[in-house]
């Protein structure tokens, strides 16, 4: 394996390769190239998002990150499609994110109930098509942020810009990297195969119904930052059920575990140095590969955020506690999805059985 071969690697993939070595020596030398490459991914992530903010606003940040994250991720990961089609894919699913957060934040609970159900169910539909690339991870986070952290009026219009250039950016590495990909397969495709019937539409569909709910009731109880639940839901919610098991799981107490040594970073760490505390849970998640640690390292990034807004104390039970409920809401529906769906199926059939012989 090349020296940039290495560099390409997740984490899991990295601590995997590093202990295939028996020699001393060379699990050393790896280790190195590993810690090198997450000094590289943090370096260029914070240089990233600072030249963003630089040209649109520092209250842009959250569509930076979506930025960033939309050009790592589709450096590797396609749509399933022809490479010309997933180009243009990803224009609209960046006109999603441009459109879909403002109007569900601007309109009543129901209508932006709605909001959230169309826009979600196009981007799974859109950009999560091959489940494996776990593309959910990156464009449904991306709406979460970008609802979660609004803005408005001249600051909105620098948003539009900075995701307008985002996309052109996202669009030119997508083709550069995946135009020598073959598919038959192409964006009429990926409405054509909705199936009821399938495990990938079904997991479409609880994730959408998931994390739409959990908004619209956050907003009718009016509980302070609803994207955590969100964000939470979606994590949890994967689509396979052996993952989704292992991560409702892990995901509380890799929720207080994280708040636990935020807690204690924060009182051991000299007086104003919280906001570095998110590049050190980024670093954190850099070198974890289980998803428990991961989550307990991400509790930093939030927590560094909402901690001069609601408080030490206030920051750090609103994360927990918005995880529990995320956790425990995502496995009751997960419960009762499959045989609703089965329900409405059969309603279904019934109907359309008796039009047919009426």
């Amino acid at each position: 394996m090349t020296f940039y071969q290495e560099l390409q690697l997740n984490q899991a993939g990295s601590k995997s390769y590093i202990s295939s070595f028996k020699h001393p020596k060379d699990r050393w030398k790896h280790t190195c190239i590993y810690l090198f490459k997450i000094f590289l991914n943090i370096t260029f992530c914070t240089l990233f998002i600072a030249l963003f903010c630089a040209l649109f606003g520092a209250e842009n940040s959250s569509a930076g990150l979506a930025v960033l994250l939309s050009i790592m991720v589709f450096r590797f990961a396609d749509f399933g499609i022809r490479t010309s089609h997933g180009t243009c894919n990803i224009f609209l699913v960046f006109a999603l994110l441009a459109a879909g957060p403002k109007l569900s934040n601007i309109l009543p609970a129901g209508w932006a109930f709605c909001v959230n159900l169309v826009c979600l169910m196009l981007l799974m539909l859109l950009g999560c098509h091959n489940v494996i690339m776990c593309n959910h991870s990156t464009l449904v986070l991306s709406y979460l942020l970008l609802q979660g952290y609004d803005v408005s009026g001249e600051t909105y219009h620098k948003r539009l810009l900075g995701l307008f250039g985002g996309a052109i950016l996202t669009a030119i590495v997508f083709y550069r990297n995946h135009r020598r990909t073959t598919y038959k397969r192409s964006f009429k495709n990926l409405f054509q195969e909705f199936d009821l019937s399938s495990a990938r539409t079904k997991w479409q569909l609880r994730l959408t119904l998931t994390i739409s709910s959990l908004m619209l009731i956050a907003s009718l109880l009016d509980i302070p930052k609803p994207m955590w639940i969100g964000i939470a839901a979606m994590s949890v919610c994967a689509p396979f059920r052996n993952d989704m098991s292992d991560r409702i799981k892990f995901r509380v107490p890799g929720t207080i575990l994280g708040s636990l040594l935020f807690l204690a970073a924060y009182f051991l760490l000299p007086e104003g140095s919280v906001s570095y505390l998110g590049i050190l849970g980024g670093i954190g998640t850099g070198l974890s590969a289980s998803y428990g640690w991961q989550t307990a390292y991400n509790a930093f990034s939030s927590l560094a955020i909402a901690v001069p807004v609601f408080g030490l104390s206030g920051a750090v039970l609103l994360r927990i506690s918005h995880n529990i409920f995320a956790s425990v809401f995502t496995w009751l529906f997960d419960r009762i999805f499959d045989p609703f769906l089965s329900f409405l199926r059969n309603l279904m059939d019934s109907v359309n059985k008796k039009f047919q012989t009426a």
